[in-house]
C-alpha cells in the first residue's frame, strides 16, 4: 500500500475537515492491526519475540528532559553554519517564535519555519521593508509581528562579543592506540552474526555500541549487562563471540582501557552527559 502523504503538513486544526484529510487520517491507522499481525508471526518464527519486547520495554521508559528554551536553538538544522552573532540573532528569534507558538497554541512550524529564521538571523535586518524580502515570510506574521521579529534581531546585535553563543565543543575520549583493532574485532564478530541471521549488521548492533563494548573490554559475557545501551537479546546473540574475540588482547592495554573508561563514566556521571545520546555528537 502507498498512502498519500499530501495531507501530512495540513492544517489540522480546520472545521470541518475534508473528505480527504478524513480519508488519509483512517488510512494511518487501517492497516496496523493486521500488519502487527503479520509481524508478531514473523517474529515468532524466527524466535525474535524477546527482542520486540525488549525494545517496546525500553521505548514505554522513555522519559524526556524539559527542553532548555535558552538552548534549543543549537538544535536547529543550519545552526552550526551561522557565525556566532548570527547564532545570537537565532537565538533570540527562537525563544521569540516558541513564545508566540505557546501564545496562539500552534505548532512552531507554523508560525515562522527553521528556514526563515536562519535567513533572518544571516542578513540581521533592520526594518520591517527587509523583512519582506525575506523567502518564506508568512505576511500575517509580517504584518502583526514585524516589530517582535525586529526587536528580537537588536537583542542579538546587543550581545557582547564575549556573551556571544558557541556550540559546546564535543567530548573527547582518551583512546588507547588499540582502541581501532578491538572494534574492527568485534565488527567481525557483528558481521558474521548479521549473516548468520540474515540481518543488516547496523540494526544488529550499532557502531557506537561497538565503541562501548570496546572501551569496557568485557572479560566475561557478564561484564557486558554493565553497558547500558546494549540489549540482553544482543549480549545473547554476541557475547560468547565477543569476550572470545578479545581475550587476545594484551593484559596492559586492556588494564588502561578499564581504568580510562572509569575515568569517563566518573566525567559522564559528573557533567550529566552521555557521548551516545548528546545532541552535539559529531
Amino acid at each position: 500500500m502507498k498512502l498519500e502523504k499530501k495531507h501530512q503538513r495540513a492544517d489540522w486544526s480546520m472545521r470541518p475537515l475534508t473528505a480527504g484529510m478524513l480519508e488519509y487520517a483512517a488510512q494511518d491507522t487501517e492497516y496496523l492491526l493486521d500488519l502487527r499481525d503479520r509481524l508478531g508471526n514473523d517474529l515468532a518464527k524466527l524466535r525474535r519475540s524477546t527482542w520486540a519486547a525488549e525494545e517496546f520495554a525500553r521505548l514505554e521508559g522513555t522519559h524526556w528532559e524539559a527542553e532548555d528554551e535558552q538552548e534549543s536553538f543549537l538544535r536547529v538544522k543550519g545552526a552550526r553554519d551561522l557565525t556566532r552573532r548570527q547564532l545570537a540573532i537565532l537565538r533570540e528569534l527562537v525563544i521569540w517564535r516558541d513564545g508566540v507558538a505557546r501564545t496562539l497554541d500552534r505548532a512552531t512550524f507554523r508560525v515562522i519555519s527553521n528556514e526563515t529564521l536562519l535567513e533572518i538571523a544571516r542578513i540581521a535586518p533592520s526594518a520591517r521593508t527587509q523583512l519582506s524580502g525575506v523567502k518564506g515570510m508568512p505576511r500575517g506574521i509580517l504584518e502583526s509581528r514585524s516589530g517582535e521579529m525586529l526587536g528580537a534581531v537588536g537583542r542579538g546585535l546587543d550581545v557582547s562579543e564575549a556573551e556571544l553563543p558557541r556550540f559546546p565543543r564535543a567530548q573527547r575520549w582518551e583512546r588507547d592506540p588499540d582502541f581501532d583493532d578491538v572494534v574492527a574485532r568485534l565488527k567481525t564478530v557483528r558481521d558474521a552474526a548479521a549473516a548468520r541471521l540474515d540481518l543488516d549488521p547496523g540494526v544488529l548492533c550499532a557502531r557506537e555500541r561497538l565503541e562501548a563494548v570496546a572501551r569496557r573490554r568485557p572479560e566475561s559475557v557478564e561484564d557486558l549487562s554493565e553497558i547500558p545501551d546494549l540489549r540482553r537479546w544482543q549480549i545473547e546473540e554476541l557475547g560468547e563471540e565477543f569476550v572470545r574475540a578479545l581475550r587476545d588482547v594484551p593484559s596492559s592495554t586492556r588494564k588502561t582501557t578499564r581504568a580510562t573508561t572509569e575515568r569517563a563514566s566518573t566525567d559522564r556521571a559528573v557533567s550529566g552527559t552521555n557521548r551516545d545520546d548528546s545532541p552535539y555528537k559529531q
